[in-house]
């Protein structure tokens, strides 16, 4: 397989070639791509509504958020035009919104497109540069449809199966023959049942290579399924492996290396609240190369790894950025200084202009004269311990229709010890149990948060209730280091705290409940 794999190597490399050629001029490449957004822009009713007409009038463009499109995007999805770009709207794609439970992403195929190059030019860096390659078996992350499936009301498609769906359709061609995939897995809806036959499917492939997730608690999930039900799997897989396989997976002292003794990447996210898992990978499976993902998000791939970069470079001849410092300025990409943080604001081929990410990132060093990006965490509103995405507005919302009563002190916390979940903390009320399930299902309504939970990423939420709250959050906070006349009371912690024993419950507190 190996001659195979430089074969698609070969294939790869005149978009990798055009890619690198345009890292030596950022300022040229981010000129172009703007041009080419801004022809859609400009065909667009949305484009019509704002009256810029000119190129030089790009500044004139609003700077929106998803609240800003989400009349749009519903007037889109009830009307069989496209109305924010010129192109045809080919699925949404739902993730975690900031004020509502879920934010729907349209995507063209020039969208599509874009991640396709993506994967092109990372694949063929990794093929060039990385660790040599034999098999090719590969798991592209695939995500179960936890809850019916849905068109919109007019018959456009909601949702993908598996990861490989971002691809265009001849890279899905050639690298299905490559792929673990079980038939059915991605439409079973019971979260036991998918873990089951993801791990069975998994074990099965002894010459798997390649494990690409999203969130590294992800495959930590499913090594846990492993752990707990050995027995049961041999069971299933007595008459579909080797004797000697069936043996390491019945051995509880085999490791994941002799299990998967091929396996020679997983990437997944690894910085910011991912970075203690992504580290647990690589305890995991020494040897084994564990690449973060770069910054990619639902709305667009924004930066890939490389390594001969070593760090990530902006897809910048696809996705057109500028960049905000802490002061409201605006930079351009080729305009970066080091050691300076800023927040995302990205226009794509999908729809979206000068649309605010929520995403702040640090300039860490050049490659080929462009800029690398190291995400440094979401806007301060923002709480993400496996994926999950909860924003500030959406926990008020919940906590809101919670009718919490008398309560006059609410914090959610996000916990990383002894699994992640989240803690609500409050000064009183009545039945904690009964509000932390209230609680975990309302959570629930955001896509992200609920497939979490079902996939086990995220233990329930918790109520904590004492009239020693206020105090307690108080003295941690300064003990973090925070001028008492600086705190402020947030509805959602968007620092997370490895154990809940940090706040040093006093003896009076009521507990946990729920």
């Amino acid at each position: 397989m190996r001659p195979i794999i430089q074969l698609f190597a070969k294939l790869l490399s005149p978009e990798a070639h055009r890619f690198h050629q345009a890292l030596q001029d950022p300022q040229a490449a981010q000129q172009k791509v703007q041009k080419k957004i801004f022809e859609c822009f400009v065909a667009s009713e949305y484009g019509r509504s704002l009256g810029v007409r000119s190129l030089e009038d790009w500044h004139k463009i609003q700077i929106v958020n998803y609240a800003d499109l989400e009349p749009w995007i519903e007037r889109q999805k009830q009307s069989k035009t496209a109305l924010l770009t010129s192109e045809p709207i080919l699925f949404y794609e739902k993730t975690s919104g900031s004020r509502g439970p879920a934010k729907w992403i349209p995507y063209t195929r020039s969208l599509r497109r874009s991640f396709s190059q993506m994967f092109c030019i990372w694949a063929h860096d990794l093929i060039t540069n990385g660790p040599k390659f034999f098999t090719g078996q590969v798991y592209f992350c695939i995500s179960p449809q936890l809850t019916q499936p849905t068109q919109t009301d007019t018959g456009v498609q909601v949702g993908l199966a598996d990861d490989a769906e971002y691809l265009d359709g001849w890279l899905q061609w050639i690298l299905r023959p490559f792929l673990v995939a079980p038939a059915g897995l991605s439409r079973l809806r019971d979260p036991e049942a998918f873990k089951e036959q993801l791990c069975l499917a998994l074990f099965q492939a002894e010459k798997l290579e390649i494990i690409s997730i999203w969130s590294p608690s992800f495959l930590t999930v499913h090594l846990d399924y492993i752990q707990q039900h050995r027995q049961k799997l041999c069971d299933q897989l007595r008459y579909r492996v080797s004797p000697q396989r069936l043996a390491l997976l019945s051995d509880p002292t085999t490791t994941w290396t002799e299990i998967w003794p091929h396996l020679k990447l997983i990437s997944c996210w690894d910085s910011v609240n991912a970075a203690d898992q992504a580290q647990a990978l690589r305890s995991h499976f020494p040897g084994v190369m564990v690449q973060g993902k770069g910054l990619l998000a639902t709305e667009a791939p924004m930066t890939v790894p490389l390594i001969a970069a070593q760090g990530s470079v902006p897809l910048l001849n696809e996705v057109f950025f500028e960049f905000e410092d802490s002061t409201g300025k605006i930079y351009l990409l080729h305009e970066l200084e080091p050691a300076t943080e800023y927040s995302i604001i990205l226009s794509q081929k999908g729809g979206l202009y000068r649309y605010r990410m929520g995403d702040r990132v640090w300039m860490t060093h050049t490659y080929l004269n462009t800029p690398c990006l190291e995400f440094w965490g979401r806007d301060q509103m923002t709480s993400d311990l496996v994926g999950e995405k909860l924003h500030a507005a959406f926990v008020a919302q919940v906590l809101d229709h919670l009718n919490l009563g008398g309560t006059t002190f609410r914090t959610l916390v996000p916990v990383t010890q002894p699994q992640p979940h989240y803690v609500l903390l409050l000064n009183q009320a009545d039945r904690g149990d009964a509000i932390a399930q209230r609680l975990d299902a309302a959570l629930s309504e955001s896509p992200h948060y609920e497939h979490a939970r079902l996939l086990g990423q995220l233990a329930p939420a918790q109520v904590w209730v004492s009239p020693d709250v206020p105090d307690l959050v108080l003295r941690q906070k300064l003990q973090a280091g925070q001028k008492w006349g600086d705190i402020k009371h947030e509805v959602l912690a968007t620092k997370p705290v490895e154990t809940f024993r940090v706040f040093e419950f006093s003896s009076s507190s009521s507990g946990r409940v729920g």
